[in-house]
């Protein structure tokens, strides 16, 4: 049975190579790593699953907001990257990993991720109310997803120093 643990206690080069392996080496080229840019992820909610001693799935998740085109500026938490090792995908990891990061941030907790509706629409993600957000970099409008009390305004999705969950 594999154990879930903080993403803290894992040495980030063994992550690294999980993501690499997972989603390829390019993959900081994706708009996402320019919203995450030098943030740290939030430790009650990025999270490892081990077994056996092997890094086999790990979900992070940041501090972020939209900063409305009206001047607000809204706290959101962004999703991912969530990653299982190839030969073990399929196996429900990812789907655990997400249901733990969910239950941690709380039923309303304003989620957002840039992801496939139709993975992530089981989770209750929906791209109902981000049609005016923008993200810095390219997207698909129908991959930007969220969850949760999130506000329905246009405006930039960007980093923020912290968070309190």
């Amino acid at each position: 049975m594999p154990d879930l643990v903080p993403l803290s206690t894992i040495a980030p080069d063994r992550v690294e190579t999980l993501l690499d392996a997972a989603f390829g080496p390019d993959r900081r080229q994706r708009t996402a790593y320019r919203v995450r840019a030098g943030l740290q992820p939030i430790g009650a909610m990025s999270l490892a699953l081990i077994e056996d001693g092997d890094l086999i799935g790990s979900i992070q998740c940041w501090p972020v907001q939209i900063d409305g085109d009206d001047g607000a500026a809204v706290p959101m938490v962004m999703v991912g990257p969530v990653a299982v090792t190839p030969d073990r995908q399929g196996q429900g990891i990812g789907r655990a990993l997400m249901a733990r990061a969910i239950a941690v941030a709380g039923a309303d907790a304003p989620l957002m991720l840039i992801g496939d509706p139709a993975y992530y629409g089981r989770f209750g993600f929906t791209a109902a109310r981000t049609g005016g957000w923008r993200l810095p970099g390219p997207y698909e409008q129908h991959r930007l997803l969220a969850m949760g009390a999130v506000p329905a305004i246009a405006g930039m999705i960007a980093p923020r120093a912290a968070v309190s969950v």
